[in-house]
């Protein structure tokens, strides 16, 4: 059986998104014309219920072995594990195509490479031990894969959302995202208007705020467990 390889923001969030650092989303939602690099520089804390915290740094765009990537951090630390994820995405489309993982447990350490294949809708997960190769797991489905991380900034890209307005992504199951509101949320003693975001089945809630950063300011999870923003700091 493949594990279940699970992201720092599904395990700060005990399952918010269930299973899987792994999505697919059977329509890209990339469609905005929003680049990545508008955001280059950004960092944004979020304070994790029940205990613990994850930033989230965008490093505008890189050069890796010769091709240009959007470079996005994601850094959780919870009691007794911490995973710092770094993202290589499509400057273009904004879908993943390497993720590299270094999770610290209290008695052990691992180091993960993800390596997406938009084109053909695979993915392949490689477990480093002493710098070699020691497991890998190979995936395909009929749509490309996304990374956890990247889905709430995501929905940031989408132009003219309107209520209503849905789209379909697997974890172990087969999720319908959709903005089913606009409403006024409070967040850490502040309070924000946002694009409301529910799945069905009902299983996690996004929150996404209504002006022209798009921040994803709060996640919940319908175990009670949540994600909700506490800095931001803007780049260039």
């Amino acid at each position: 059986m493949r594990p279940k390889y699970v992201s720092g923001i599904v395990i700060a969030l005990s399952a918010i998104l269930l299973s899987g650092m792994i999505l697919t989303a059977s329509s890209p939602i990339t469609s905005g014309d929003v680049p990545p690099a508008v955001f280059r520089g950004e960092k944004i804390i979020y304070s994790v219920s029940p205990a613990g915290k994850a930033e989230y740094e965008d490093m505008g765009l890189v050069e890796r072995q010769g091709k240009t990537y959007w470079h996005v951090t994601f850094r959780t630390k919870l009691a007794g594990f911490s995973d710092l994820e770094e993202i290589y995405a499509d400057p273009e489309t904004g879908m993943p195509l390497i993720v590299e993982r270094h999770i610290s447990w209290p008695l052990t350490k691992e180091h993960l490479v993800e390596e997406y294949d938009p084109q053909n809708n695979s993915l392949v997960v490689k477990k480093y031990a002493d710098e070699k190769v020691s497991d890998e797991y190979k995936y395909k489905s009929n749509s490309p894969y996304h990374n956890a991380v990247l889905l709430p900034f995501s929905l940031r890209r989408i132009d003219g959302l309107e209520v209503g307005w849905s789209t379909v992504i697997r974890l172990q199951e087969e999720f319908t995202v959709t903005l089913t509101g606009i409403e006024e949320i409070k967040v850490n003693d502040r309070k924000v208007t946002a694009y409301h975001f529910t799945s069905k089945p009902d299983k996690f809630e996004i929150w996404v705020s209504k002006d022209k950063d798009r921040l994803p300011v709060l996640i919940k999870g319908t175990v009670g467990c949540s994600l909700s923003l506490q800095s931001h700091s803007s780049g260039q």
